[in-house]
């Protein structure tokens, strides 16, 4: 993952949401209260991770991005990679800046989660359903990177995606045109409800291999599921997902490692960056989904995953012994 930072703004404030329809016209006050009490509710996030962190070679130390208020003692939705191993972090609202501190991180999913220590005088945003959502449906992206930020867009995909730092959604929603300032961006429907957080920038949103720049949300569907335990726990509470310290490049169905990480299980056991995965377990791999499902599908983190790899002039088999991210990770933990 590049470093996120925030960018220029796209079209201005509360004004965009009228033009796209979202604000309903004078007189109907009850529906008027929706998308303009969650454009209040987007905030902006400011972190920084210490130089011990693992993350900060990728993400960088500093990161700026967005998140949304969902409870009334200000709770904030964001994008997990912002908080990564975060040693600080500011919440920035309608004129004021408070302290935050980290309620969990979920890696399955990409979310993150931060609390506001101090008030930040809004009300919490709705959660909708996402998996309502057709393809077609015009829908709004805000973020606050300094002032608040939005644009229109429209859902043009939904379907699995597979990030190359082990990272695998059975069901994402796309949108296109792109917005900029994606990292923990606020994705809503015509209700003001929240239906997706920014993750990625891609140029393929309206389907595999067509070129149609725009970004990848996570639904919001797969919060409810897990938030008792993010909140009790920090994280969620069922056998952690195997990690091999991978870092992979899908090329025309050749899956190759850009990068292995360092003191990671892959680098311990002898896996090179540039050596192409052909299998897992004997078993051919053809795309990024593919070498992570059959991972995930021998067990829980310490299981070992034999990796059928081919270097320069040699197939030879790699017996990973994988773990627990979040273990690898240097956490000053307050959650």
């Amino acid at each position: 993952m590049a470093r996120i930072l925030a960018r220029r703004p796209v079209l201005g404030g509360l004004g965009a949401l009228s033009g796209l329809g979202l604000l309903p016209v004078a007189g109907r006050r009850a529906a008027q209260a929706g998308p303009r009490e969650t454009a209040r509710a987007v905030v902006g996030i400011r972190a920084e991770a210490g130089p011990e962190a693992r993350s900060a070679e990728t993400l960088g130390r500093e990161r700026q991005g967005s998140g949304v208020v969902i409870d009334a003692a200000g709770l904030v939705l964001t994008i997990g990679y912002l908080i990564l191993e975060a040693s600080g972090i500011e919440i920035h609202g309608e004129g004021r800046v408070v302290p935050g501190e980290i309620v969990a991180y979920d890696g399955e999913s990409g979310f993150g989660l931060v609390r506001a220590l101090g008030p930040l005088g809004v009300s919490p945003a709705p959660l909708g359903r996402a998996r309502d959502l057709a393809i077609g449906t015009p829908l709004f992206v805000l973020a606050r990177t300094g002032g608040l930020d939005g644009r229109p867009v429209t859902l043009v995909d939904r379907r699995e995606f597979a990030g190359y730092w082990e990272y695998l959604l059975e069901e994402a929603l796309f949108t296109s045109p792109p917005f900029e300032a994606f990292g923990g961006a606020v994705l809503i429907d015509a209700s003001g409800a929240v239906v997706g957080i920014g993750s990625l920038f891609v140029g393929d949103a309206a389907g595999k291999g067509v070129a149609s720049p725009g970004n990848m949300f996570v639904p919001i569907d797969l919060l409810p599921p897990i938030l008792g335990d993010l909140l009790a726990f920090g994280r969620r509470q069922e056998p952690p997902r195997p990690w091999l310290g991978l870092t992979m490049r899908e090329e025309n169905g050749v899956l190759r490692v850009v990068r292995v990480a360092e003191d990671g299980p892959a680098q311990r056991a002898g896996v090179r960056p540039g050596e192409l995965v052909l299998g897992v377990a004997g078993e051919r791999v053809g795309s990024l989904a593919e070498l992570w499902r059959r991972v995930r599908g021998l067990g829980a983190a310490g299981v070992d995953v034999p990796l059928d790899l081919h270097g320069p002039g040699s197939v030879r088999r790699v017996v990973v012994t994988s773990i627990d991210r979040d273990r690898w990770l240097r956490w000053r933990r307050t959650f």
